[in-house]
């Protein structure tokens, strides 16, 4: 790799936390993107601290601007039988942050407040992923540090799987704190395990925040430099970037005081400088010119530091098709087919066909044509097995006597309905199935499914018994900071006392942390709450510019409350599974995450209401001997519509609310179909911009129907023109 035609060197950053490293990286996978693609690099790499849960969204916005992107790891190391030559307690890791080392050495005697370490004063380094190899390796080696507390990996993980892997032994490794503390015998014992496993993939990283002491000094980054030379080691200069402004720097002094759970201090602070930035190439080849020359070496070596990170960018440039994306993963056809049969679609049709035979207008032309088209479709696109795999888990949590009904669009298929997934005819309600399931949009349809809120993990069981831990987990869900826990943790960073804090938190509502100023302009009271006294001393602008700053930022993971991936024997090489605090095998990927991965997921919801008439019907079997059969009972009950629109319907499931309540006593349903059409009515759209007042007045006669247009009449006659 050259100089391009601009005479610009080409460079890109290969150790950056995006704000997916839990209360530590401060900016988003997408800003990154474009500070990278705005200096005009050749390319870029998320490492997040502990995990990879920023990688999906990293390589599509980087797919998107056309960047090319690495991924890889940013790791904790415990000491193995292969590390034994630098010992813990003699090893000289100091802390990044503090030149004179002493908040290293007293964080290493007791952790705080007694507990365990949230961030281990231990060895990192940076595992980068060349290929398709390189991520599995990175997934399952992750999947084993999920099983430590705290999150860590061995030499010995990593001698059993490094395939496609690149090491880089930066700041916060063995090599370089002996090398700081010119230990440089050590830094060669350091050295040696990480030399046998990794040989050729193997790179000393040279990083300088420009501190006057320590693993990111200049000078500690030059004697590196020289160190890995003399040793015949490959270097590739790093920046440890944290955030993508040094503005943002102030915002990563909260994430680790709330990380560590200490005050703002000095003997506490992470940095001493706003460097850790996603600087320009002009500022790494000026930091690339003064580590040289402080090593003693000429323009040539500071040129080739810059160069050959570029050229490891390119060799470790990853795909979206890397990750799967783009393609379809569901379980294997021999799990969900008969025995000998391999043809998921035979099965499929053959199901159909016997569900038709016991559905109400199986004589019906339209149903046989309708039911034609459908499995095309779904023949086309190859989906046999998902509905196939939806209908299983379907099946197990009715064997276990346990309510289950679909929801959403899933219901407009006549295939779910003759699988048994949904008891709604479409047919009858007149439901499309080109909303759920369309050749026009290449990825998984989503079946959504209610079970009783009380049995829910009881299906989650069922469905990891069914097809195993190699191929279910459960969704994560980030939860991000708002302005309540914004408060709390700027305010515990800052010393406040912690009445104080709670106070002020409380005293917001629930909304964004950056509507933190809009709040306080239209609630003055506010000002009582404590701010008024912030105010007072000249220190609230910088609360909120801090509060401000953390909106939005993942502040820790947690279980999705309904997501459930089932996927072949591959999935373990494509995300990481950690444990969730309920006990479940849990993805590091979201549910839009997952969803672009290809994986199925399926959506299991507690429903309080599917509990209560499980109950009712249990309680009515118990007191009269008689088993009522709740699927079966009629939809045109006048009593059951006369309790309804008397509005007495709390525990009413989607009927309940206040705003429900009002609707249904204005609209008075008669038909099950009227039902339809209210909840229809009462979503976001058509009560924002007021659809409802023209639907009532003109169902109770107070004003003619208005249609948009004469062909629109059949479509729009059932809601009296209102789309």
């Amino acid at each position: 790799m050259s100089v391009d035609s601009t005479g610009v060197l080409p460079f890109a950053h290969l150790h950056v936390a995006s704000s997916l490293s839990m209360q530590y990286g401060v900016s988003t996978p997408e800003a990154l993107v474009a500070r990278a693609v705005e200096h005009g690099q050749s390319a870029l790499a998320i490492t997040d601290r502990d995990g990879v849960r920023g990688a999906v969204r990293f390589v599509r916005a980087a797919a998107a601007a056309g960047l090319p992107s690495v991924l890889g790891v940013d790791v904790r190391i415990m000491p193995t039988t292969r590390s034994s030559a630098v010992r813990p307690e003699s090893s000289v890791i100091p802390a990044l942050n503090d030149d004179s080392g002493r908040a290293a050495r007293s964080m290493r005697r007791t952790p705080v407040h007694g507990g365990i370490w949230r961030d281990a004063p231990t060895q990192r380094v940076v595992l980068l992923a060349r290929d398709r190899r390189g991520w599995a390796s990175l997934c399952r080696l992750l999947s084993t540090a999920y099983t430590r507390e705290p999150v860590a990996l061995t030499l010995d993980d990593l001698a059993d799987r490094h395939e496609g892997l690149v090491v880089l032994l930066g700041p916060r490794s063995d090599v370089v704190a002996a090398i700081d503390a010119r230990r440089f015998d050590l830094a060669e014992q350091a050295a040696a395990p990480w030399r046998e496993i990794f040989g050729a993939h193997l790179r000393i990283q040279v990083t300088s925040h420009r501190h006057e002491h320590g693993p990111l000094s200049t000078a500690t980054a030059a004697r590196t430099l020289g160190w890995a030379h003399e040793h015949r080691l490959a270097t590739v200069l790093a920046h440890a970037v944290r955030f993508a402004d040094p503005k943002q720097a102030r915002i990563s002094d909260v994430l680790d005081a709330a990380r560590h759970l200490v005050p703002l201090d000095a003997r506490h602070r992470e940095r001493v400088n706003a460097q850790g930035f996603l600087a320009d190439t002009g500022f790494m080849a000026d930091l690339a010119g003064e580590i040289a020359r402080a090593a003693g070496a000429g323009g040539n070596v500071a040129r080739g530091l810059l160069v050959d990170a570029a050229e490891l960018a390119e060799q470790c440039a990853l795909t979206p098709a890397d990750l799967g994306i783009g393609e379809v993963f569901v379980p294997e056809d021999s799990l969900v087919l008969p025995a000998g049969v391999r043809d998921a679609d035979a099965v499929l049709r053959a199901r159909c066909i016997a569900g038709l035979t016991r559905y109400s207008g199986s004589q019906s032309r339209e149903a046989h044509e309708r039911l034609d088209v459908e499995l095309r479709t779904i023949t086309t696109m190859g989906f046999a097995t998902y509905f196939l795999t939806v209908a299983e888990v379907v099946d197990l949590a009715r064997a276990r006597g346990i309510r289950v009904a679909a929801r959403g669009s899933g219901a407009g298929s006549l295939v779910v309905h003759l699988l048994g997934i949904s008891g709604v005819d479409p047919i009858e309600h007149g439901l499309l199935m080109e909303r759920f399931c369309t050749p026009l949009r290449r990825e998984l349809p989503d079946i959504d499914i209610d079970v009783e809120s009380a049995r829910r993990t009881e299906v989650y069981d069922a469905i990891l018994e069914r097809f195993g831990t190699e191929r279910v987990a459960c969704v994560s869900m980030p939860e991000t900071y708002r302005v309540r826990h914004a408060i709390r943790d700027v305010g515990a960073a800052l010393g406040w006392p912690p009445g104080e804090i709670d106070t002020i938190a409380k005293a917001f509502p629930r909304v964004r942390a950056r509507q933190v100023r809009a709040v306080l302009a239209e609630l003055p009271e506010l000002r009582n709450s404590g701010l008024g006294r912030l105010a007072a001393r000249g220190e609230l602008d910088m609360v909120l510019d801090l509060v401000e700053g953390l909106d939005g930022l993942p502040r820790h993971l947690a279980m999705h409350p309904c997501g459930v991936i089932i996927s072949d024997a591959s999935l373990l090489d494509r995300t990481p599974i950690e444990p969730s605090g309920a006990g479940y095998p849990m993805s590091s990927f979201d549910k839009d995450d997952v969803e672009h991965l290809g994986l199925l997921k399926l959506d299991v919801l507690g429903v309080r209401m599917q509990s209560a008439l499980a109950y009712a019907a249990d309680e009515v079997a118990r007191v009269e001997g008689e088993r009522i059969d709740l699927d079966a009972i009629a939809r045109d009950d006048d009593r059951a519509f006369a309790l309804v629109q008397s509005t007495r319907t709390l525990g009413c499931f989607q009927i309940e609310s206040p705003g429900q309540r009002e609707l249904i006593g204005k609209f008075a349903p008669e038909t099950f179909h009227d039902l339809i059409v209210d909840i229809s009515l009462f979503r976001p759209g058509p009560v924002s911009s007021d659809m409802i007042s023209p639907f009532l007045a003109a169902r109770h006669g107070w004003r003619e129907p208005s249609y948009l247009h004469d062909d629109l009449r059949p479509i729009l006659a059932e809601t009296y023109g209102v789309v």
